[in-house]
């Protein structure tokens, strides 16, 4: 019997299969991902906390970092908590409505990041390439507003692709979701109805995550060509450091995830799980550490907040 013939219902719960199923294995699992969850949340809320109080820090760059270590926050409080629960309980389900709230969750707070790296880079070649223009250009108001088009247009695209999905019906055989969250690549091809459209979105949806990344590229380009034309190497060392924060984070984003998610949805394997991890916990875990220790000016914030309060207690 094909699979168009098979019995097709409501499901109302998926199994998480998770990244392996040896309970040994599972038990050193939560454990790590419990400690990186608690330093994600620790780090970024300090990249927050710092920033916020520290009135030499109210500029645009460290505007967008703000919104950087929020979004980072809430991407892995929608995906680790639940992961973290489910090894307590020991059950794997996950309800349909949930399955559909994560994976709304998910695709908004990552577009948000590609958004926010592209916005930084916009704002390290103005500073760059337009030194003189800088204040001009790069208002506060700009800021908010683009911060503002950035959430917004997040939802938005993510609500789309939530309706598409809540619209597909999944046989009763069809439940078990081999990875430690609900993806909509996994979901659409789990789905017993057609999912022609869902992927035509789904590929407008790749060129709306790497038309970011080509921005960022572009930006570059034109930062090396400012970069190269400073006659003193001291000034080109300047320049660099002031880029080599957002560089980094930018490698570590892109390069596991278009990895992954530039490939149709039948070549997805779980093999792809050790990247995954690299783009959902690893790196929100790491920019507050490659932001606070290769930035000299968040480093001297940091001590005056920490010499500060013990005064104000």
């Amino acid at each position: 019997m094909s699979r168009g013939d098979k019995n097709e219902t409501g499901v109302s719960e998926f199994l998480l299969l998770g990244i392996t199923r040896d309970p040994g294995q599972r038990q050193v699992l939560f454990w790590f991902f419990l400690c990186m969850y608690l330093v994600t949340v620790v780090g970024n809320t300090l990249i927050i906390v710092v920033i916020s109080s520290d009135p030499r820090l109210h500029t645009p760059m460290y505007f967008f970092l703000t919104n950087l270590s929020f979004v980072d926050l809430c991407f892995t409080t929608n995906l680790i908590p639940k992961l973290l629960a489910n090894h307590v309980a020991g059950t794997w389900t996950i309800t349909y409505p949930h399955c559909l709230t994560q994976m709304y969750f998910l695709i908004s707070f990552a577009n948000v990041d590609t958004f926010l790296l592209a916005a930084m880079a916009l704002d390290r070649y103005v500073a760059i390439c337009k030194p003189l223009q800088y204040c001009t250009i790069i208002t506060p108001r700009l800021c908010a507003g683009l911060a503002a088009l950035v959430w917004v247009s997040s939802g938005l695209i993510s609500l789309v692709h939530t309706l598409l999905m809540s619209r597909l019906t999944f046989c009763s055989w069809a439940r078990e979701i081999s990875h430690f969250y609900c993806d909509a690549y996994l979901l659409m091809k789990m789905a017993c109805s057609d999912t022609r459209v869902n992927q035509c979105v789904f590929l407008g949806a790749v060129v709306l995550f790497v038309a970011p990344c080509v921005l960022i590229v572009i930006s570059y380009v034109q930062i090396a060509g400012a970069v190269l034309r400073i006659p003193s190497a001291t000034g080109r060392r300047k320049a660099l450091s002031t880029c080599s924060s957002h560089l980094s984070v930018v490698t570590l984003f892109y390069g596991t995830v278009l990895g992954i998610y530039i490939r149709p949805p039948d070549s997805f394997s779980a093999q792809d799980t050790v990247a995954t991890i690299m783009y959902t916990v690893v790196t929100p875990m790491l920019n507050p550490f490659i932001y606070s220790l290769r930035n000299k000016d968040m480093k001297e914030a940091v001590r005056r907040l920490l010499h500060r309060s013990p005064k104000s207690s």
